[in-house]
């Protein structure tokens, strides 16, 4: 009974956060109106990887819960990637990335080996997105157009996705791309607070010699 309700709890929580895990994001986006410290590249990968991710569950048939934030996290992906290519002076591009999505999408499905092959790479796909992001960080080492938030969100979801995995599927490429998924979006989480306190005391100390 406990398990039941723990569950029911992980599943939901996960599905309200999700449904507002990128506003945070969007928000601080529109009104700094600026994409420094945001990668590009970090947001396709992730992206594709959703949509790998939310296809797979759908085609084997698996619980709607385990998978039903991802389509709310596709469109809000969505979204900011709208913003971020407006910023850029770009948007004409979102033409050619939504050819490109909608056509991989339909193509995953085509074979089963197919759509098993994408899951395997789902996770390194996934890593790739975290570490563009990270490296977009480093590079910038300014993280004051990052929310802290979206991310402390995204470690919290991917922690009751690992328990709701093993308690209702038992999928382990799916648990271990849920445990990658954590520790990577914690190290962005840990890298995005480390800038933005060495930017406040940059900010203190300019303030004290004025």
């Amino acid at each position: 009974m406990e398990s039941d309700t723990l569950l029911h709890v992980a599943n939901f929580t996960t599905l309200f956060m999700c449904m507002v895990l990128k506003f945070p994001q969007i928000f601080l986006l529109m009104q700094a109106k600026s994409t420094t410290g945001i990668s590009l590249n970090s947001l396709l990968l992730e992206l594709i990887g959703y949509i790998v991710f939310v296809t797979y569950q759908m085609y084997y048939d698996y619980p709607p819960p385990t998978y039903l934030e991802y389509p709310i996290l596709i469109a809000q992906d969505a979204i900011l990637l709208l913003l971020i290519l407006h910023y850029n002076g770009s948007l004409w591009q979102s033409l050619i990335y939504t050819l490109l999505f909608v056509g991989g999408w339909q193509l995953l499905t085509v074979e089963k080996w197919v759509i098993d092959l994408a899951m395997s790479l789902c996770t390194f796909i996934s890593a790739c997105s975290k570490f563009a992001q990270l490296q977009c960080l480093w590079r910038s080492k300014d993280s004051g157009q990052v929310s802290a938030l979206s991310w402390a969100m995204a470690v919290y979801t991917c922690i009751a996705r690992i328990y709701t995995t093993i308690v209702m599927t038992g999928d382990r490429q799916v648990l271990v791309r849920f445990v990658a998924m954590t520790l990577l979006n914690l190290w962005v989480l840990l890298t995005v607070l480390y800038y933005r306190r060495r930017s406040s005391s940059s900010s203190s100390v300019s303030k004290k010699e004025d």
